[in-house]
């Protein structure tokens, strides 16, 4: 009990933290907020709200008789259920920073819920923006849910491998997508025709489907992990600019703030290039890796749905556990929502927790120099990306050092953290995370000061970036992306840091 109460405690003070915080800037400088944005401010290519509606997307409910409760490893659903793609719709730390962002700008939550909530926002669900119409009777709260991953268009498409529908879905759209998707320009099948990497041969009629090799590509993950703000613009000098009205007028993800670039992270790391041999690291049947899925998705011996029904046994169904940086959220939405809301039980989230644990301590090593008096310690990137990776806001790594005596008695301590007040002591160890800001122009329309911002909508300059880049990491090309260090350096081709 005292590591939940801790836990929520820690929960808590980050939601105040959140949300007081516009208020404790307000009276700073001589701009105002919330900016005067409308939705359209926020547009973006792919499947536009109620374009695509001639069969309705289901709830997760509606896959549970085939895909459910038979095999919490290998089947579909509970695992889903269990990861922050399943409860993207009630994660409350999403919820605090989607209040920050409709505080800093008019209807922001258009731009945010475009991930977390992608079913209910092309249904129009998310009007008022603040996400307030969002309930469990609507299924608003139901994340990345099962049909929108698999009712999921390339949005380029190759006649020698997509399904022939595509290319008139795309051809009909609205708003075509850019080919390098990014920030949740989803593309959607009009009709109840369920995607996947498999044949399910002539005979399969328990619904429509359509082999599909997209949703084995890195470039499906792509859609909503380069997250970029498109009410700014890139200008010549390399600074970012505030728009104004309407759409961004290229929608390329490298003319837009960069706010996460954790897919051009993985394309331009080594991983991007091959398989890379890492004898299992990441669990599944496939010992050498390449792409997200393989990671984050491996492969398993089972069947896709319950056995019952006839589904072949295969040593290639993916894992739906979606494991990844977050170990307690899951715990924090199960204690505030009923379990029947949720999908969550206790089985299934002490399981994701166990998952997730085992990605993070898969992703680094440590490796230790001794030189004298100096103890060296070395930090390897065992991922396909930037250690860590993602929401910067929410993320950061730490080097916590112990040092006993021979009695066991501690002599001394670095990157302490206080589990009863949630502060780390930062002056005498390494951080690893990214931290946005505003410059003078943001600083003058806002009223907040230029520098280090929590504010995730306004932010228009990187002001620190030291995450550790993956193997193969080239400086050209990272900052080709818009994924360069900032206040560091990394040598070519290192994948580690070393801390004296």
């Amino acid at each position: 009990m005292r590591a939940q109460t801790l836990r929520f405690q820690r929960l808590f003070q980050v939601l105040m933290a959140l949300t007081g915080v516009s208020l404790a800037y307000s009276s700073i400088g001589s701009g105002s907020l919330p900016l005067a944005t409308v939705p359209a401010d926020f547009d973006m290519p792919g499947t536009q709200q109620g374009e695509m509606l001639v069969d309705q997307l289901l709830r997760p409910g509606a896959c549970s008789v085939c895909h459910n409760g038979y095999d919490l490893d290998h089947e579909p659903q509970r695992p889903w259920a269990a990861s922050m793609m399943g409860q993207a719709g009630r994660d409350p730390i999403f919820f605090a920073a989607l209040a920050i962002a409709e505080q800093d700008a008019d209807s922001g939550g258009h731009y945010c819920l475009r991930c977390h909530a992608p079913a209910a926002w092309t249904e129009g669900l998310t009007n008022p923006t603040d996400g307030s119409a969002l309930t469990e009777a609507n299924g608003g709260r139901d994340g990345v849910s099962c049909h929108i991953c698999h009712r999921m268009v390339d949005p380029v498409f190759d006649a020698s491998e997509n399904p022939a529908d595509d290319a008139a879905i795309l051809a009909g759209l609205i708003d075509a997508p850019v080919e390098e998707v990014h920030t949740g320009q989803f593309v959607l099948d009009p009709e109840d025709r369920r995607r996947g990497p498999f044949d399910l041969g002539p005979g399969f009629g328990f619904h429509q489907w359509r082999q599909s090799p997209f949703h084995r590509d890195s470039l499906m993950c792509a859609t909503c992990h380069d997250v970029s703000n498109p009410i700014f613009t890139r200008q010549p000098d390399g600074t970012y600019a505030k728009n104004g009205t309407g759409q961004h007028p290229t929608h390329d993800k490298l003319d837009e703030f960069p706010i996460e670039r954790t897919f051009s992270e993985w394309a331009n790391s080594d991983f991007a290039q091959a398989e890379i041999e890492m004898n299992g690291r990441f669990g599944g049947n496939k010992t050498a890796v390449a792409t997200c899925q393989d990671c984050h998705m491996p492969d398993q011996t089972g069947t896709g749905c319950a056995p019952p029904f006839g589904s072949p046994v295969r040593d290639d169904v993916p894992q739906h556990s979606f494991a990844g940086a977050n170990s307690w959220v899951l715990e924090a939405i199960r204690a505030t929502n009923p379990d029947t809301d949720t999908g969550l039980s206790l089985e299934s989230v002490t399981n994701a927790v166990a998952n997730n644990i085992a990605m993070l301590e898969a992703a680094s090593d440590i490796d230790l120099f001794v030189n004298s008096s100096t103890l060296t310690v070395r930090v390897v990137n065992q991922t396909g990306h930037k250690l860590p990776t993602g929401y910067g806001e929410g993320r950061r790594m730490w080097l916590h050092v112990t040092f006993f005596d021979n009695a066991d008695n501690v002599v001394g301590e670095h990157g302490q953290y206080d589990d009863t007040t949630a502060v780390l002591t930062t002056s005498d160890t390494r951080v690893w995370e990214v931290k946005h800001g505003l410059d003078a122009a943001m600083s003058m329309e806002t009223g907040l000061p230029v520098g280090e911002s929590f504010h995730f909508i306004l932010n228009n300059t990187t002001e620190k970036d030291n995450r550790i880049p993956p193997r193969g990491y080239n400086a050209a090309p990272f900052e080709a992306v818009q994924a360069e260090p900032v206040g560091a350096s990394f040598q070519q081709e290192h994948y580690w840091d070393d801390v004296p």
